[in-house]
């Protein structure tokens, strides 16, 4: 008797400010032929307000909570819908423990594009509507904060390289069905 193994329909990637979620999880959803969701995108066009006006006009908590309510959302989207996904989620979406928990319960599978912090501050500091980046010193903190959830990741793809050699690293972790002609 063989176990009969579930299709993953929730792709999830993570990681830092900067990493690449929104490009990779794009290219990667349309290498597969599935849906991509931009959690930060979907955010800002519920709210009508940039996330940087979010942050400025409501805080950070208020942010959070949109967030939240948007990641049950695609959740509840994908179950409902039962077709696949691959969701780029914000840098600090899986350090609140419901999102990541909520993820959990639904089997989705994480993918933490680890980038070396060097790399991300050369990305970040000429981009100027990114609330949680206010200074050097601020971002190296908010990184290692963050750390400990990246790594309760179900997978790590180093994310310091050109996004289709990223996407051809998720590709070979073997989790997607293979495809038949």
């Amino acid at each position: 008797m063989t176990a009969e193994i579930r299709p993953r329909r929730l792709v999830c990637l993570t990681g830092f400010m900067g990493s690449g979620k929104s490009t990779a999880g794009r290219l990667l959803a349309g290498q597969l032929g599935w849906t991509h969701v931009d959690l930060d995108r979907r955010i800002t066009e519920v709210a009508g307000s940039t996330i940087p006006e979010i942050f400025a006009h409501a805080g950070e908590a208020e942010f959070r909570r949109i967030e939240s309510e948007q990641l049950a959302r695609i959740v509840a989207e994908t179950n409902q819908a039962q077709k696949p996904r691959v969701v780029s989620l914000g840098g600090g979406t899986i350090a609140q423990p419901g999102n990541l928990a909520l993820l959990r319960e639904h089997g989705a599978i994480l993918i933490w594009l680890y980038c070396p912090i060097e790399e991300l501050l050369r990305r970040c500091a000429q981009i100027t509507d990114r609330p949680l980046f206010r200074d050097e010193t601020s971002f190296r903190k908010l990184y290692e904060e963050r750390l400990p959830t990246y790594q309760l990741a179900d997978h790590k793809v180093a994310s310091d390289r050109d996004p289709w050699r990223i996407v051809e690293q998720i590709l070979q972790l073997g989790i997607f069905p293979k495809v038949t002609a």
